[in-house]
């Protein structure tokens, strides 16, 4: 049978005020000159937002744009994601940890359940190959780790998604990891269908800059649509779209109760996101038959013109329910 379909699309992110080249400048102009400077700056960027529609937009350093993605810093809200140890090498089996401190400093050691895991773990290459998503086990100290062996070289976003007890909204923190040897970068080809295991996967919809869009991905083998879906970490799939060049991050859901044991779904699973910028973006849509876990990868471009106003259903967390 055919799960029922809502989604609230999740897109927020971080606003960053560059102050370093007013201080320069301090230096060789005289303080009431930059001091113009910057009250200039500031009327132009709140006319430019007022003129296009926008609510004015804070420029002050932490504040949030509400159609910007997150998945960008190692940092929110006073949140940190620590250094992240992993094998440096391809091939060699290891340990892939990390601890996550409180705006105290103190590693945090207390989550909320998000679907089913307290830490959802993304890692992907730059070039929006080696996608993985995992959930590591916490220690009594803070400290998250799984057994890791990385299957090619190049540099690595692990993004950390995951609510703090306490916390006000979601965190999706994330740094980078280098793996040396050689190796040539991907081109990823815009495409709307993928074959994973032996099953075809295709999405339907367009991807509309600054505005929700509803996808629809459907699920066949051998010509014949797959209507055993089953229930993974709460729903009939788990899609995770990332902005191409950046890799600045978006997490969905299909909208519907969660599931009940035992319940099937399929072929077509929907889902509504929001790209905040015009652009490519990398989806990777997990789902599971006979207790197995797939993943199909797509590249879709968005279409039409952008509107940079916030969507409605976007949250100043970036996330709704994960």
């Amino acid at each position: 049978m055919n799960a029922a379909a809502r989604l609230g699309a999740y897109a927020a992110g971080l606003a960053v005020v560059f102050t370093g080249a007013f201080a320069a400048a301090g230096a060789v102009v005289p303080e009431t000159t930059v001091s113009a400077w910057t009250q200039q700056a500031e009327g132009t960027q709140m006319a430019q937002h007022t003129d296009s529609g926008q609510d004015p937009v804070e420029t002050t350093s932490g504040s949030h744009a509400e159609h910007t993605p997150q998945g960008v810093s190692r940092e929110q809200s006073g949140y940190l994601l620590q250094e992240v140890s992993a094998p440096g090498t391809t091939g060699d089996a290891g340990e892939l940890s990390l601890t996550i401190t409180g705006p105290d400093g103190a590693p945090v050691t207390e989550f909320e359940t998000s679907h089913g895991r307290q830490m959802h773990l993304i890692v992907v290459r730059s070039d929006g190959t080696g996608f993985r998503h995992v959930h590591p086990v916490m220690d009594e100290a803070g400290r998250w780790s799984l057994p890791w062996q990385w299957e090619a070289a190049g540099t690595y976003r692990v993004y950390a998604d995951v609510v703090p007890a306490g916390a006000e909204q979601n965190l999706t923190l994330t740094r980078t990891v280098d793996v040396a040897g050689a190796f040539t970068p991907a081109a990823p080809e815009a495409t709307a269908t993928d074959e994973v295991d032996g099953f075809q996967v295709s999405v339907e919809g367009d991807l509309s800059a600054g505005s929700t869009s509803d996808l629809t991905i459907s699920v066949t083998r051998d010509g014949q649509p797959i209507t055993t879906l089953e229930p993974y970490l709460g729903a009939y799939g788990h899609l995770v779209a990332l902005r191409a060049g950046d890799l600045a991050y978006l997490h969905v859901h299909p909208e519907g109760a969660e599931p009940v044991a035992g319940e099937v779904s399929g072929p077509d699973v929907e889902f509504a996101t929001t790209a905040p910028t015009p652009g490519r973006y990398y989806l990777y849509f997990d789902f599971q038959v006979d207790g197995q876990v797939h993943t199909a990868q797509f590249a879709l471009d968005t279409t039409g013109a952008a509107d940079t106003r916030p969507s409605a259903g976007a949250t100043a967390e970036g996330h709704g329910e994960h």
